[in-house]
């Protein structure tokens, strides 16, 4: 039985269980739970059997796992063969593919996403374990790793606008009672609250928002200008521009996107050389007034992980050594595995030259985590 989010163990056992494990008291499931070592730990036993899966669903720090473990890999531009498995709905045929965990490289693992998805639809972002995609007019929300679909309301605009121009977030996992989608296209904002029957709009006349991240309760929202904004939902849909300083803040033609890195807000510019990929990360310093992005030489102690689609998430790990990653790397999405780059001041370990970054019509890789470790935050 395929519950409602779950990643496909290609090496997974089938023999049966003793009847007796099945009836373990829940402290002791919990603290099974809690000695986990990987991703696949964890995808095993809440796929070992009905009650076990149950003592997951209630665990209460799932979510404590994503900062635990490294994000996991997803080739959409690999193709597997999997087991015939009907998607949630029943009605699709599955796309699966190759996924890579940062951890255990040598397990097979795989994602299945329907493959009209794959085929039909604009890629406009990633957020707690959901592609975000658009067709002819509607937005869809897809499960990385179950292929089940939500779809939202028919967007209120002139829909012959090609769909490699959005973005999209959600501001919470689908199944919060607080979670909406936002959908970002040229000059305009689009809120939609989960399960409502209609969206909101903010025109904005001088800004397009090509991304919107979390930090420490805040929703901060950055244009193709590098400007940086604060987000409000309620009582209405709205942007305030936050004055910032940065030195060389006139470059043109580098690739400069936002992750929260602990109780760090960065942006990271990314300057591609001919034989080398800088990355260089800037904090923002929020005690001065302008504020000021300073930048960052040493991220001791960090990996950050970005995709080759500006619109998937990026994300950041810390200690990464415990899981037998390195610290001060850009882990980038590759089209065969992961590439490491260096932050800051480290220098560039790539043997070659892979970084590239754009919107895409295509799925690319990106970095997920399954959506079954989001379902404790509301």
């Amino acid at each position: 039985m395929q519950s409602p989010s779950t990643l496909c163990v290609a090496s997974a056992s089938t023999q049966p269980v003793e009847h007796g494990w099945a009836y373990l008291p829940v402290d002791l499931l919990e603290s099974i739970i809690a000695l986990s070592g990987s991703f696949r730990d964890l995808l095993a036993f809440a796929a070992t059997c009905r009650s076990w899966r149950a003592a997951f669903s209630s665990y209460p720090s799932k979510s404590s796992f994503c900062a635990k473990f490294p994000p996991l890999l997803a080739q959409f531009n690999v193709r597997v063969q999997g087991p015939d498995l009907p998607s949630n709905n029943g009605r699709h045929e599955l796309y699966t593919c190759k996924v890579i965990d940062p951890m255990n490289k040598n397990v097979a693992l795989r994602c299945q996403i329907p493959l009209e998805i794959y085929q039909d639809t604009h890629f406009v972002g990633t957020s707690y374990g959901q592609l975000i995609c658009y067709c002819v007019g509607y937005c869809l929300l897809v499960d990385v790793f179950s292929g089940a679909e939500v779809s939202a309301p028919r967007l209120p605009f002139n829909h012959n606008f090609d769909g490699r121009y959005f973005s999209g977030t959600l501001t919470a996992p689908l199944a919060s009672p607080n979670s909406h989608l936002l959908v970002c296209t040229v000059n305009s904002l689009f809120d939609w609250s989960v399960g409502s029957k209609s969206w909101s709009k903010l025109q904005l006349p001088n800004a397009c928002i090509i991304q919107i991240v979390k930090f420490k309760g805040q929703f901060i929202a950055m244009d193709d200008c590098c400007n940086i904004y604060t987000l409000q939902l309620s009582p209405q849909l709205g942007l305030q521009k936050v004055t910032t300083e940065l030195a060389e803040y006139s470059l043109a033609h580098v690739d400069s996107w936002l992750v929260v890195c602990g109780d760090m807000l960065l942006m990271v510019r990314v300057h591609p050389y001919l034989s080398v990929v800088k990355c260089i990360p800037y904090h923002l310093d929020i005690s001065t007034n302008p504020a000021k992005w300073v930048e960052v030489k040493q991220l001791d102690d960090w990996a950050l992980f970005v995709g080759g689609d500006v619109r998937s998430q990026p994300f950041s790990c810390m200690s990464p050594e415990r899981w037998g990653g390195s610290s001060k790397r850009l882990y980038y999405a590759g089209r065969h595995s992961f590439v490491l780059h260096g932050l800051g001041d480290e220098l560039d370990p790539s043997s070659g030259y892979e970084y590239k970054r754009n919107s895409f019509s295509e799925l690319q890789p990106l970095w997920v985590y399954p959506s079954m470790f989001y379902s404790d935050i509301q």
